[in-house]
């Protein structure tokens, strides 16, 4: 029998996409979405980062930027829940329409632009779940007219920490200009750095090392990934998502939206973010926990990026397509292909085509 949810997801696809997305949100948030048995099957935990995933299957950044949902998305079945990008101050973002989907493609074109209400809207709505289960990201940026990017990544970091599982740092987003400045050699280290010393500075760092990720581009030269992971390494991150969107446009791109300005993502991004995947695990020897993310559609993809070097992986666009029923269907094929290749845990298959 087809699902209300799967209804739902055909309705919000009749909507323009930004408005879509605001709707999902606040159903979810009002506790409107469906919930999965947490029944966690024991091949797909796995121990990353310091921190106990039911799943490797998360929902990326984006999606909830402003911490509205977290426990509904872990409701929903996923392994962890990234919230954001949370800037400092709130910021409206880029004029619309900013948000584009290409339907013959299963992708979506955004220019965005970090549209949030800013760190105390969401720190208030972390700290009101304190003490519920359940591993919830907050991925921070930096505000669009900042005269010091760098000293809000910093403001970012010591903010969100007592409430936050892990912190990613998000320097690859094409909509603010400038922003991917921030990944060039110098400026990285930088950046790593002054956000590693924050976090090391916070109470009780002793007894709790809160886990921090970088995100990169996929469009990044094989050197600079190098370099990335590097300078991850050295300022003692814990992790690297690979990849953000692209500003990439594939020829194969069919959709009439195929020229709008902005990130690429969904399925054509999957072949260019699995082989930067695969470029950050090779040089990152397993020494960075790599979040795979970039056009997850089904149990194979994630199955993919796991083979890639990836521990966890992410998604966004495929279940802004599909809907929540997306979510247990990729976890159950995901299960079963480990368990046809003789694995016993999915971190077992981590690199496995490395």
């Amino acid at each position: 029998m087809t699902s209300p949810a799967f209804f739902a997801a055909k309705l919000l696809r009749l909507l323009p996409p930004e408005t879509a997305h605001v709707i999902a949100v606040r159903a979810l948030a009002m506790g409107l979405g469906p919930m999965e048995p947490q029944i966690p099957d024991p091949v797909l935990r796995i121990h990353a980062m310091g921190l106990d995933f039911p799943n490797p299957v998360g929902i990326a950044a984006g999606f909830d930027k402003d911490a509205r949902a977290p426990d509904a998305l872990l409701a929903l079945g996923f392994g962890f829940a990234e919230a954001g990008t949370v800037t400092p101050r709130p910021q409206p973002g880029n004029p619309r329409p900013r948000m584009f989907r290409l339907t013959e493609d299963k992708g979506v074109i955004n220019r965005l632009g970090f549209n949030n209400q800013g760190l105390d809207a969401f720190c208030a709505r972390l700290a009101a779940r304190q003490g519920q289960p359940g591993i919830v990201g907050a991925n921070i940026g930096a505000n669009k007219d900042s005269a010091d990017r760098v000293a809000d990544y910093v403001t970012g970091l010591s903010r969100v920490a007592p409430y936050a599982s892990y912190v990613t740092v998000n320097i690859s987003s094409p909509n603010t200009p400038g922003l991917r400045d921030l990944q060039a050699r110098d400026a990285l280290r930088d950046l790593a750095a002054r956000v590693s010393s924050a976090r090391n500075a916070l109470d009780g760092y002793e007894t709790r090392i809160l886990p921090l990720v970088l995100k990169i581009a996929p469009d990044l030269a094989e050197d600079d990934i190098v370099d990335a992971v590097d300078a991850a390494i050295e300022a003692g991150f814990q992790g690297m998502i690979v990849s953000n969107t692209t500003i990439a446009r594939p020829d194969t791109l069919q959709s009439r939206n195929r020229g709008e300005a902005g990130g690429l993502s969904g399925a054509p991004l999957f072949e260019a973010s699995t082989h930067a995947l695969k470029i950050a695990a090779t040089a990152a020897r397993g020494r960075l926990v790599l979040i795979g993310a970039g056009g997850v559609a089904s149990g194979q993809d994630a199955y993919t990026k796991i083979r890639s070097g990836a521990s966890l992986v992410q998604l966004y666009t495929a279940f802004g397509f599909e809907g929540p029923t997306l979510i247990p269907k990729i976890k159950r094929d995901l299960a079963e292909l480990l368990r046809r290749d003789g694995f016993q845990h999915v971190g077992d298959a981590v690199g496995a085509d490395l």
